[in-house]
């Protein structure tokens, strides 16, 4: 069926990641095998499988994030489109959506900011987390997110101050993590690093 809604536009699945202007249909209807994300309308080909340490990592957040908010907020992990525009469409690690605001989830993704985002980074996505992902996402006005290098167990803040970011605060080691936006949240990167091994983060 995807492959006949192409036909239709005319173009091939590799004619399509090549072009600008795109919308989330024509990001919907691609099924190469390869993850994507569309940003301002133009595709982006994700980096191959993420690492051990990211999935660990990820799993371990979830967990404890899970433990004090899961009353109040739901937490998806990725792979998850959150949909912001119809030419701008995301897959963080996490977000977070508070339960008073159940409408945004959809059979699609989230449809609207959540009310936090955690990208885990790598050297691969440094720039893209770090810049491109700061500018995004304070753009289409969420209120938090959450930069993590699990390698150095280092957390940075963000938290939307009108239409920018302002770095909070930096974690890591046992100082507690807290949130200006979140008040569930409450734990800390030794903690959340106690479970990976440590020839992964040598």
């Amino acid at each position: 069926m995807r492959e006949g809604e192409n036909k239709k536009r005319g173009k091939k699945e590799s004619d399509l990641v090549k072009e600008s202007n795109l919308t989330y249909d024509d990001y919907a209807s691609i099924d190469d095998g390869n993850r994507y994300e569309l940003a301002d309308g133009q595709l982006q080909l994700m980096s191959p499988a993420p690492s051990v340490i990211h999935q660990l990592f990820s799993y371990e957040l979830q967990k404890e994030l899970s433990r004090h908010c899961e009353s109040e907020y739901f937490i998806i992990q990725a792979p998850l489109d959150v949909i912001l525009s119809s030419n701008e469409v995301r897959q963080p690690d996490l977000v977070l959506v508070h339960r008073d605001r159940l409408s945004i989830i959809s059979k699609r993704g989230i449809e609207g900011p959540p009310d936090l985002v955690v990208e885990i980074i790598s050297p691969s996505t440094l720039k893209r987390d770090k810049v491109d992902k700061l500018k995004t996402y304070a753009k289409y006005q969420i209120l938090e997110y959450w930069l993590v290098e699990p390698e150095t167990g280092v957390l940075e803040e963000y938290s939307l101050e009108e239409d920018k970011y302002e770095l909070v605060d930096v974690f890591q080691g046992d100082k507690q993590i807290t949130s200006p936006n979140l008040p569930c949240i409450s734990l800390t990167m030794a903690k959340l690093m106690n479970n990976i091994p440590e020839h992964l983060t040598d």
